[in-house]
């Protein structure tokens, strides 16, 4: 039953609006609800802004001191119950990582003041609920909804800790942000391919992706490896050189602006451990860029169709993954016929189409 049109009140809770993936979800969602008329209240942790974003931002990362002590997370605490409750919100949608038990039952049950979803954003799902099913249960069983990415971990919850409000809506992409930024210049003048990502932790195994493409012929093709993300690169840049590529793997650090760099790659390579919905498969595909990835759970092969769009390879298998480097390289039928499929193969995650179905969840008409 959908609810009878009114204007609706949304707070977006997230750790803050740049770098992460949950992070560019939020961001996009709020474009999306303000078109839709919709009162958008995003609040964030982190004094850290650099996505595009719609609504009204309260920075509780503001309030944070050096020091973030006990007093200090209490003051945090104290403005957000103070703002939750003055704004009368008819949805919270909480975004965050969740690995402080505590916290997250002080949350969940005195603070949240709303009809709440919290996200799921990981195949790894301890980065989110306890472990202790139990606990799990206490916290999020009684809650509007929990959005996990893909069917499999929608299935994985279930089974381990028996909640009953668990709904798969996948990961938006902006196509219409993409579309405007990927045709900015570069400076980059030889080919490559790229992969994206931070490496603060080894989640994306760039030392070892590093490894497979100085196996592969790439490099004595002269196409080089660009890597875009944050982290401290001295160890990988010790894996180049130990392996005789150094001069052909580059690092860009952080960019604000990741499309343009996508849309000259000849294509996009993840050979992450594990994934949610990777946010970077969407936007190379939307850059009609190719991707070669690691099947991985859960999210490539939600979104990879196995050499119609990009190459799936056996999880972990480095090999392999040298040789469908390879194989992108040297057929050439292939690769063009990925790389004019791959705009298209997005359709099912474009931001109206996810945008709605979050609509859907919540039963709001903005009609």
């Amino acid at each position: 039953m959908i609810l009878p049109h009114k204007k609706y009140k949304i707070a977006l809770i997230g750790y803050r609006l740049s770098g992460g993936g949950s992070d560019k979800v939020m961001a996009n969602l709020s474009l999306f609800f303000a078109k839709n008329n919709i009162d958008v209240h995003i609040i964030i942790v982190l004094d850290e802004v650099t996505y595009p974003y719609s609504g009204k931002l309260v920075n509780l990362g503001l309030l944070k001191n050096k020091t973030n002590g006990v007093f200090n997370k209490i003051k945090r605490l104290i403005s957000l119950r103070k703002y939750l409750k003055e704004n009368e919100f008819d949805f919270i949608i909480d975004f965050r990582f969740r690995t402080k038990i505590l916290q997250e039952l002080l949350l969940a049950r005195l603070i949240y003041n709303a009809k709440t979803i919290f996200t799921v954003h990981s195949f790894l799902i301890d980065h989110y609920m306890p472990n202790n099913s139990w606990l799990t249960r206490l916290i999020y069983n009684h809650c509007y909804a929990n959005v996990v990415l893909t069917q499999e971990m929608e299935e994985l919850i279930v089974r381990k800790h028996k909640l009953n409000n668990v709904v798969t809506i996948p990961n938006p992409v902006n196509l219409e942000e993409i579309c405007k930024k990927s045709n900015d210049s570069i400076d980059l003048d030889f080919e490559y391919i790229i992969a994206i990502g931070q490496y603060e932790n080894n989640i994306k195994q760039f030392d070892k992706l590093i490894l497979a493409y100085a196996n592969s012929e790439l490099s004595k093709k002269k196409i080089h490896l660009v890597i875009v993300g944050e982290g401290n690169d001295e160890a990988l840049k010790k894996v180049a050189g130990e392996n005789g590529v150094i001069d052909f793997v580059h690092f860009l650090g952080y960019q604000n602006n990741p499309f343009k760099y996508l849309k000259k790659a000849k294509f996009l390579v993840l050979s992450s451990k594990n994934e949610g919905l990777p946010n970077v498969i969407l936007e190379a595909l939307a850059c009609e860029v190719p991707v070669v990835s690691f099947d991985c759970p859960c999210g490539p092969r939600t979104i990879i169709k196995n050499k119609e769009n990009g190459i799936l390879v056996e999880n972990q298998n480095w090999d392999k993954l040298s040789e469908a480097m390879n194989e992108f390289v040297n057929d050439e039928k292939l690769y063009q016929y990925c790389k004019q499929n791959a705009k298209e193969s997005i359709g099912p995650f474009l931001l109206d189409t996810i945008g709605n179905q979050w609509l859907d969840l919540m039963q709001i008409n903005t009609i």
